[in-house]
């Protein structure tokens, strides 16, 4: 397996992309990584170069770049000349941690969708506080802010075949992101979903689910538009750190009786920090691509990015990308019928 990696993309890089790559080497030499990027930055950096290779680019996207502008002007750089070389099959996946929507516009217009997918929906795993080890899945999480109802019903399969693959679960429950549970709630695009999704008996549809109940583990796959599950991942985000801001003010202005409290709390915290650390999940997918695009937070840090590398490659291993081609040409007819009944 080879992964194409842009070495100059996030807050961090090269630096943290470079640590990152290197401890995923250690931890798995079954796996090759060419980097893009400055050479003589990022061989200053390297320990060795076991399972690593170097390609210059000249170029670099930076976060303030307008997206799909500087995918086409900058060729030379090294977001674009790792998408390329998976285009060009030299390497079997693209990870970055730059500008997401450079990384977003290079997966659709380098790389190119699954034929038969129309819009890719950009995929996370965040955990589930209930079960031990415990996550799900939401997508879209950001790829597509106008999302159609033929759109959200291939997130449900997409995500299905991601959940099963990858995540190992057998028959995931699939949910839709509503603001009630009931089968008559949201707008008319969101009913209709419901409806298509209830129909497929193929899928394990467990109705409209609320957003106050997703950590709680209420589905496997939590399906959405793309401007609603920004929102609610956002918001997930920001309440998990606030509330962890809470805690530390609250010892650190409670007193002594608080200080002892949290020091006898202190494995119990820390396991509380670690199941709701994102990063140990890996990064974003972009699924329906014909190959694995995956992009980190643009902070990610050196052991996020080893999660992620080795979250590429039980991807690339579960042979995601070629069974969800197989199961889109089988089923043409379908897909397209329902692309036609959701215009009416």
């Amino acid at each position: 397996m080879k992964i194409a990696v842009d070495a100059m993309g996030g807050d961090f890089a090269p630096d943290e992309i470079v640590k990152g790559v290197e401890l995923a080497r250690d931890n798995d030499s079954s796996v090759e990584f060419v980097l893009y990027g400055q050479t003589d930055q990022i061989n200053q950096l390297l320990k060795n170069k076991q399972n690593i290779s170097i390609v210059q680019a000249d170029e670099v996207i930076s976060m303030e770049d307008e997206p799909v502008k500087a995918v086409r002007q900058k060729k030379n750089s090294s977001l674009v000349m790792a998408a390329q070389a998976v285009k060009d099959q030299e390497a079997d996946a693209f990870f970055s941690a730059g500008n997401t929507g450079a990384v977003l516009a290079a997966g659709l217009f380098v790389i190119g969708r699954i034929k038969g997918i129309d819009r890719p929906g950009l995929t996370t795993t965040l955990p589930v506080i209930n079960t031990e080890n415990g996550q799900f899945v939401m997508l879209d999480v950001g790829a597509n802010a106008d999302t159609k109802p033929a759109n959200m019903y291939q997130y449900a399969l997409m995500g299905k075949f991601y959940a099963e693959n990858v995540m190992h679960i057998d028959n995931p429950r699939i949910g839709l992101l509503n603001n009630g549970t009931e089968a008559d709630k949201g707008d008319m695009n969101h009913r209709k979903v419901h409806d298509l999704l209830a129909e497929n008996t193929d899928l394990n549809f467990v109705g409209n689910v609320e957003s106050r109940d997703l950590l709680n583990g209420v589905a496997d796959v939590v399906v959405t538009d793309g401007f609603t599950g920004n929102a609610v991942l956002k918001g997930i985000e920001g309440t998990a750190l606030a509330m962890m801001k809470l805690l530390k003010s609250a010892v650190v202005d409670g007193g002594l009786k608080a200080k002892l409290g949290a020091l006898m709390l202190k494995d119990g915290l820390k396991g509380m920090a670690n199941q709701m650390d994102y990063s140990k999940h890996g990064g974003a997918v972009l699924l329906g691509l014909n190959a694995p695009v995956v992009k980190t937070h643009g902070s990610s840090k050196a052991e996020t990015v080893s999660n992620t590398m080795a979250q590429i490659k039980v991807i690339l291993a579960s042979g995601l990308v070629e069974q969800l081609k197989d199961y889109v040409t089988e089923n043409k007819e379908q897909l397209e019928e329902i692309k036609m009944t959701t215009k009416k």
